[in-house]
């Protein structure tokens, strides 16, 4: 006779737990609050959805900062090149790219999700659009849930209904309750994958200026080691900073406080120091009756110029002619090295992965059943686990699910 599974939460690994839980044998009902599945994997990947990274596992731990040997089970079950085969062997077309990101060739996140709505109702799995408000435990095992205050009885139940990131998507942190309900430790959540609010104002101007090709350094100022590196887009908001390379990292700025870390921003990274300087020398005699605001036009985008001005200490009306060797290295200093610093992380609301959640200590890795309930399961970002941009908590999410499902 086949076990009754109840999946709460209708995301990446919730749909994946169906799955895998329906190839088990199981009859299985995901519950998923929202009316429409996968809400959050549509904006994954700026719309486009980076399933996996096509990397060994080694690669996928060495990118967990957070408990990544309470991985290895699970990605020995279903690692990346099992997550890229399982798509396309159910018709959806991948592509490599960058960083070994694995993204649809359609570039569609909708079509990530309209595999795994297809692929769920071809194994079984039923999908109720109802939000779980209770899980029911009697001496230390799972009895069934509620649902719109009835009892429905279930041998097996799956917490998959994400962290407190993006609530919008049904992400309120559900899960915690129900896990704390349990008996289970909640480590303190906190955002990873976020942006960063500043301690310098950004000025009106420059709120959601895309600053592309530039290179960061993150240094922790408290022990003066450079903690991060990274090249490609950042973006200046009104708050502080987002953009992809600040989302990675932040997830590097472990110990939180006002002032601690610091951003250092090349401008011009593709230009060393005597190729602006050169640079800067020609333009300075084509310009010569020109003030230096104008000159600036040639280095930076119009809406940064004031920003720039201020932070040079040079009057934006001294004419080119009058701009000395002292003033042209100060220039050069602040194009190779803008620096800003960083206040906090910007709201857990805000960031696309929560970091902190139920204690691995009490799950046990090679199924993800809780070791203080009997037929109680966990998977994806509910769990203290979270891992660095380019797939990689796609493929924690898909590979914990699959485990809470089969077992």
């Amino acid at each position: 006779m086949s076990r009754k599974t109840a999946v709460i939460g209708g995301g990446a690994s919730g749909m994946m737990a169906g799955i895998f839980g329906a190839y088990a044998g199981d009859e299985v009902t995901i519950f998923e609050r929202n009316q429409k599945i996968g809400r959050k994997i549509y904006i994954t990947g700026k719309g486009r959805c980076n399933i996996t990274n096509n990397c060994d596992i080694k690669t996928v731990i060495e990118n967990t900062p957070v408990n990544a040997r309470f991985l290895y089970s699970a990605l020995n079950r279903f690692s990346p090149a099992d997550t890229v085969e399982f798509f396309e062997s159910n018709g959806l077309a991948l592509k490599t790219e960058r960083g070994n990101r694995v993204f649809p060739v359609s570039d569609r996140a909708g079509d990530v999700v309209d595999t795994l709505l297809r692929v769920s109702r071809q194994a079984g799995c039923r999908i109720v659009n109802k939000r779980v408000s209770d899980i029911i435990f009697e001496n230390g095992t799972v009895k069934g849930i509620e649902v719109e205050n009835k009892f429905l009885a279930f041998d097996k139940v799956i917490i998959a209904c994400g962290g407190k990131s993006y609530p919008l998507t049904g992400s309120t942190g559900d899960g915690y309750a129900f896990a704390k309900k349990a008996g289970h430790t909640i480590i303190p959540l906190k955002p990873s994958l976020v942006p960063l609010e500043t301690a310098e104002k950004i000025p009106n101007e420059c709120d959601k200026l895309l600053l592309k090709n530039v290179s960061l350094n993150v240094v922790d100022t408290v022990t003066n080691r450079k903690i991060y590196s990274d090249f490609g887009e950042l973006q200046l908001m009104k708050y502080g900073v987002s953009g992809a390379v600040i989302l990675s990292a932040s997830s590097h700025m472990r110990e939180m406080q006002s002032g601690r870390y610091r951003l250092d921003i090349d401008l011009k990274p593709a230009l060393s120091e005597e190729k602006l300087d050169a640079r800067l020398l020609r333009e300075i005699s084509e310009r010569k009756s020109n003030d230096y605001e104008y000159l600036l036009h040639a280095f930076l985008p119009k809406q940064m110029i004031n920003f720039f001005m201020e932070k040079s200490g040079i009057s934006g009306n001294k004419k080119c002619s009058e701009i000395s060797r002292n003033d042209r290295k100060n220039m050069i200093a602040l194009l190779k090295k803008f620096s800003l610093t960083v206040r906090s992380y910007r709201p857990i609301e805000e960031a696309i992965i929560t970091s902190g959640g139920v204690d691995v200590k009490e799950i046990e890795p090679k199924t993800m059943e809780s070791k203080l309930i009997k037929g109680l399961y966990f998977a994806g970002e509910v769990i203290d686990v979270d891992c660095y941009t380019g797939g990689f908590n796609l493929q924690t999410a898909f590979c914990t699910g699959v485990l809470a499902g089969e077992n």
